[in-house]
């Protein structure tokens, strides 16, 4: 079917004879044939978002619709690779076109013409369901790709099943269902702005395990949660998001950068395929997926960024993975939103942006989740989201932040006061806060602890003590303050500075284990209830406390070689009682 574009305002394309065409279409549009998907329709007029520059179009040229909305392509290759906002290969366009994407440009999303090893794990005449695993393919060296059953046949019997090196598009299996035979291959195809299905959502009651103290002890999200990081420019939000996307424990990792500037990507696509897998030795791009998405990109291919980028998520969760998804940011997303709607001159909400950015939002963050998968046997995944959101001048207030926060569960507030402090990461243990506390904190106490959750509140109310303290500090200054208050500010202070700080460029501090991370908070805690007692039941004066060595071990803690803290802090402990127990015999 074709039409004829009647008019251009940017990335919006307005066109007519278009009748029998459905919303979110693909269409190719002028006679470079640039992808486009239609975004409203009244009666044969069509408007389209085209995701490419669409200079040069002119009103009479020929829009061609495929019948077929925006998709992506499933199947083994996708792995290691880096993708443009609609699931073109950077690195194949940089083949065919050099540096600059030429419009028009088409290149397979997956390589059609290797061959893959395919390991069958299923017999013939075998009863399988959507969602079951017919054969395996090592991917990479760390990823197993399963291939499913595609959610398209309900049930039916193995009639064929081959064992080999296939491409693909080669027919690996034939299943018989009640109506007709179907051939599979390892490709699948799924609409984007449609969720995968799966059995049953369940309790987030896992926590996603990163390494980062003031993520994982004060603000854990769990697995198959959703959290925010919302930061003015400089706060750390992309250097927190590599270190999520470096060191939590989930088994794939895929990276959206939607409208980040060009040299913030380019530090990501640089680093990542340098970065060792902490687990197994191997490149982190092993298991890792990036799209790539900058600002100075089109802006309609960002707001299907985010889409592409949680199909290909739910893709590997099918396959019972725990994958996390990073979002850079969905603040260039809405701005992507705010200047489509406008183009479509549409009734704008608060700020410019368009009526519909929550339930947007909403749409995007529902799509995580720890799920029991489609098939016969009871096997879980999960996709994990973290978006980071960039408010104008750090302004908490606007709607993108505002409407995000209705939303997630978990919110990392990062401060443009402790980032110029060089206090990083730079989250405000005052603002932010965590909903998944309740949920996880059995797990912490089965595994790192079973007072995890009293030391974590402890430390949280002296940090809040603090805060209260450091009015009356501004008046009368902190030698006027009474022994136990000043014994207060020095507890604080160490949690302060040698837990919530962390190095995300030391070689050991930029992961620290969860074990390590218990025991050091239960320490220092411990130092301040000894403290605390010196001054209090035998009367020590607190500068006397302030030259104890114990203090330097325990700020050296962060950085104890993993293999060798739990020795080391055993020592600490004793040094430390021992100190304490001098003085006031002293």
């Amino acid at each position: 079917m074709k039409g004829k574009i009647v008019s251009v305002a940017g990335p919006v394309v307005k066109a007519k004879g278009m009748k029998g065409a459905k919303m979110y279409d693909l269409v190719r549009v002028g006679e470079e044939e640039l992808i486009g998907e239609i975004i409203e329709l009244v009666e044969d007029r069509a408007t389209i978002q085209v995701y490419e520059d669409t200079t040069g179009l002119k009103p009479g040229e020929k829009v061609v619709n495929t019948g077929m909305p925006l998709v992506v392509e499933l199947a083994p290759g996708l792995m290691t690779s880096i993708y443009d906002g609609i699931q073109r290969p950077l690195e194949k366009i940089m083949t065919k076109s050099g540096d600059f994407i030429s419009r028009g440009i088409e290149v397979e999303p997956v390589d059609k013409k290797k061959k893959w090893d395919f390991k069958p794990v299923v017999k013939e005449k075998q009863k399988v369901r959507a969602g079951d695993v017919l054969g395996v393919v090592k991917e990479t060296e760390i990823v197993e790709h399963r291939i499913l059953v595609p959610p398209s046949i309900e049930e039916g019997v193995v009639e064929e099943i081959k064992e080999g090196k296939f491409r693909v598009e080669d027919t690996i299996a034939v299943i018989k269902t009640k109506e007709e035979k179907v051939e599979v291959s390892m490709l699948q195809r799924w609409p984007v702005r449609r969720q995968r299905p799966f059995k049953e959502k369940m309790p987030p009651t896992i926590p996603l395990i990163t390494g980062q103290r003031v993520f994982d002890t004060f603000f854990p999200i769990a697995k198959g949660g959703t959290g925010a990081i919302p930061g003015g420019f400089g706060t750390g939000k992309t250097v927190s998001q590599h270190q999520l996307a470096r060191w939590s424990d989930a088994d794939i990792i895929v990276y959206i950068g939607c409208g980040e500037r060009g040299n913030e990507m380019t530090e990501v696509l640089r680093d990542f395929p340098k970065l060792k897998d902490p687990k197994t030795g191997r490149p982190l791009m092993e298991r890792t997926i990036l799209i790539a998405n900058t600002s100075n990109m089109p802006v309609a291919a960002r707001e299907a960024s985010i889409y592409t980028g949680i199909t290909l998520a739910e893709y590997y969760r099918d396959m019972g993975y725990d994958v996390a998804l990073m979002a850079d940011s969905t603040s260039r997303w809405a701005e992507a939103l705010r200047e489509i709607s406008g183009r479509l001159e549409e009734m704008p909400g608060e700020e410019g942006y368009p009526a519909y950015l929550a339930s947007r939002l909403a749409e995007f963050y529902e799509r995580a989740g720890r799920v029991k998968v489609m098939g016969s046997k009871d096997r879980e995944g999960s996709v994990s989201i973290v978006g980071a959101v960039s408010p104008p001048g750090g302004d908490f207030s606007e709607p993108v932040t505002q409407n995000t926060l209705r939303i997630v569960k978990v919110f990392w507030a990062l401060d443009s006061d402790l980032a110029d402090r060089r206090h990083f990461p730079s989250v405000n243990w005052l603002r932010s806060y965590s909903l998944y506390l309740d949920r996880v904190k059995e797990w912490w106490s089965k595994n790192a602890g079973e007072n995890w959750i009293e030391l974590r509140n402890e430390a949280m109310a002296l940090l809040q003590k603090e805060d209260e303290l450091q009015e009356i500090i501004k008046l009368v200054g902190p030698d006027a303050l009474p022994p136990v208050d000043r014994v207060i500010l020095e507890g604080a202070r160490i949690i302060r500075e040698d837990f919530l700080q962390q190095n995300a460029y030391h070689e050991v501090d930029t992961y620290c284990p969860y074990e390590k991370q218990y025991e050091m908070l239960r320490i220092m805690l411990k130092f301040y209830h000894l403290m605390r007692d010196a001054v209090e039941k035998k009367g020590v004066d607190f500068d006397r406390l302030k030259e104890l060595k114990s203090r330097e071990a325990i700020a050296r803690m962060a950085t104890v070689p993993n293999e060798e803290w739990q020795k080391r802090f055993k020592e600490i402990e004793k040094e430390m009682e021992k100190e304490i127990e001098e003085v006031c015999k002293g």
